[in-house]
């Protein structure tokens, strides 16, 4: 396990849990905790987890960099973490924050902001 510092380890139960894919990341879904506004993507392992956990400030594994990142460290747009939930397979996190600026490296508050038009014909629901 990469980062592991002294004998600090996420909790077994919890590692027990979690579905990684071949890196040994989970996805974890950020959001603002008070509105349910979806802020981005990021990918964590369990050092990164464990940190998330213990220190309340959201922690996350870069995949371009190949380092551990706290979100706002040096942008100053931090995310205090509020909530973390595991999806019932295991594979994924919700981590639900008070995000403080921007949670988009481009400046905009979330990283969703380019709509894919949905071309298919679309059918009413019968119940």
């Amino acid at each position: 396990m990469r980062g592991v510092s002294g004998t600090e380890q996420l909790d077994p139960r919890i590692a027990a849990r979690l579905k990684r894919d071949r890196d040994g990341l989970v996805a974890a879904v950020v959001r603002q905790f008070d509105t349910g506004e979806v802020l981005m993507l990021a990918w964590m392992d369990d050092e990164a987890l464990r940190r998330t956990l213990s220190t309340g400030r959201a922690t996350y594994w870069s995949r371009s960099r190949g380092e551990y990142w706290v979100k706002g460290a040096t942008s100053g747009h931090h995310q205090f973490v509020r909530s973390v939930a595991l999806d019932c397979d295991g594979d994924a996190l919700l981590v639900s924050v008070d995000q403080v600026g921007p949670a988009c490296h481009t400046g905009s508050r979330t990283c969703f902001t380019d709509e894919l038009e949905i071309t298919a014909e679309r059918q009413e629901m019968t119940a």
